[in-house]
């Protein structure tokens, strides 16, 4: 059995961006009674479409 780690958070720095409040509110009504965040949704849409890119 491997031994728990505790795992690191990345380092961070806060980025002020601007978007769309449509956008705003379409990612709040997707990620609603979800354990999500706002930040959390973001940061995986951008880990997505540079993924998406390099293909």
């Amino acid at each position: 059995m491997s031994k728990f780690k505790i795992p690191a958070i990345p380092s961070t720095t806060p980025k002020c961006i601007r978007l769309p409040n449509d956008l705003i509110e379409e990612v709040e009504k997707k990620i609603e009674k979800k354990e999500c965040t706002f930040t959390a949704f973001v940061i995986e849409a951008i880990k997505y479409a540079l993924k998406d890119l390099e293909q």
